[in-house]
């Protein structure tokens, strides 16, 4: 950081905290998550960050494609020009393709140029996210697609049902009803209960498709890339912790930066100038502290929706009220030093002696509860989340994920009360490590002392 001239001091304060190394690390692990969080779109999305067709390069991060530009088939009742296009199934199907070409053409006798017109597709690709889902995008795929193919092989379209079973990987069952092997199956009371695929799922008898035909929440599945499993609604688990990661961050740290500053400003107010001003403004703060915070949410969140900023704006107003204690204690400890006097007596302004003088030597609460209202902002709308008052669903919210796991029939779904505990633990501990070091490296008591 050359372009910046620090003072001496200062250098020996970032030199000293580097050397305390659990917050140096603990900083550069949390910079590292929230630049992750703000690039969440690429690292969680449904859209694909690249699609290659046929020649065509489309960036869908970027631009609305639809279903039509493929060939995809959209849902009943819809028009292919009017819905975006499903990128993990072109996904499926386009590695199904590839796949089946490989296969057929290493055939004897393989007529290339026929393979070539019947998979056209083979070359395109796409490139997914890391995590190819949305924070609101539901994947009710494990107790669909036993249903699909049971229609398919109801109405005798084996070819397409199994087609649709290669697409979601389930070669064992495709086998089966390629071969037909799966009428056999179905009708052993055993192995399908019932005689559909669905039963066959929840006997457990074949194990490739023993995760299928089960409602929400599902456990973490690599292959369908919930890598935490998904919630009660079906949503990707980490994805809604990412994202949710990002809102509690910054509503943190804007709500702390703004009571900091508004709550450092009127403290050093009261404390260097007094009398009537600091009776005055006491007051205020005191008729502040008396209103209760949590019943002022409730009624407002009955009276409207609560929105990111409406919660930041109702929280702001009680937040500065604690450090005006501490920098008002200070500026009047400060002021009768023989510095400040020195100060008043070459003329220099009020707003010099407090900003430029006074301050820089109060800065230890500041500096010292920074970090943990940083915490407990954390916590409030975790709280507020997980009791309704605070951000509207389907808002990804680490508050709204532990809602869902202690709900009695989720009890026993773990990834769902690991996840989010899990990153909140891991996110307060680095923040605190963070605020211990800089108490220690920046602390003025260390570099001088007035008497």
């Amino acid at each position: 950081m050359a372009w910046i001239n620090f003072d001496p001091i200062t250098r020996r304060r970032i030199a000293r905290f580097r050397n305390i190394k659990r917050g140096y690390y603990s900083l550069i692990i949390l910079l590292a998550a929230m630049a992750l969080s703000i690039f969440a779109p690429y690292l969680a999305e449904s859209r694909a960050l690249l699609v290659v067709h046929r020649g065509d390069v489309f960036f869908p991060t970027f631009s609305y494609v639809t279903m039509a530009t493929f060939e995809q088939t959209p849902p009943p009742g819809w028009q292919a020009d009017d819905v975006e296009a499903d990128y993990l199934r072109l996904q499926s199907e386009w590695h199904l393709q590839r796949t089946l070409f490989d296969q057929e053409s290493k055939q004897a006798g393989a007529d290339i140029a026929a393979l070539e017109q019947k998979y056209p597709n083979r070359k395109s690709f796409v490139l997914m996210p890391l995590i190819p889902w949305d924070p609101y995008s539901s994947d009710f795929w494990y107790n669909e697609v036993l249903n699909d193919l049971q229609a398919l092989l109801k109405s005798g379209e084996r070819e397409q049902a199994v087609t649709l079973a290669r697409q979601g990987r389930l070669d064992e069952l495709a086998d089966l009803i390629q071969s037909g092997e799966i009428e056999n199956v179905l009708k052993d009371t055993k192995r399908a209960p019932v005689g559909d695929l669905a039963s066959l799922a929840r006997a457990g008898t074949m194990k490739s498709v023993a995760h299928l035909a089960k409602v929400a929440p599902n456990a973490p599945d690599a292959q369908r890339a919930h890598y935490l499993g998904t919630d009660a609604q079906g949503r990707d688990v980490a994805s809604r912790l990412l994202y949710g990661f990002r809102i509690s961050i910054f509503f943190s740290l804007f709500l702390v930066f703004s009571g900091q500053v508004i709550g450092t400003f009127i403290g050093s107010m009261q404390g260097y100038f007094g009398g009537a001003f600091d009776i005055a403004s006491q007051r205020i703060i005191e008729i502040l502290v008396s209103i209760p915070f949590l019943y002022v949410v409730i009624i407002l969140a009955a009276l409207m929706v609560p929105s990111f900023w409406m919660l930041l704006g109702i929280m702001a107003i009680f937040q500065w009220v604690d450090i005006t204690f501490y920098m008002r204690t200070e500026m009047y400890r400060e002021k009768t030093k023989e510095y400040c006097l020195a100060a008043k007596s070459y003329g220099a302004s009020h707003l010099r002696i407090i900003f430029r003088h006074l301050l820089p030597n109060c800065l230890t609460p500041l500096v010292t509860f920074t970090p943990f209202l940083v915490v407990g902002a954390i916590f409030s709308l975790t709280a507020l989340d997980y009791l309704g008052y605070g951000l509207p669903a389907p808002t990804p919210s680490w508050g709204e994920l532990i809602d869902q796991a202690l709900d009695a029939e989720n009890r026993d779904k773990l990834w769902l009360t690991f996840a989010p505990f899990t990153a909140i633990t891991i996110t307060l501990v680095l923040v605190t490590f963070i605020g211990e070091s800089v108490r220690e490296a920046f602390d003025p008591k260390q570099y001088a002392k007035y008497e």
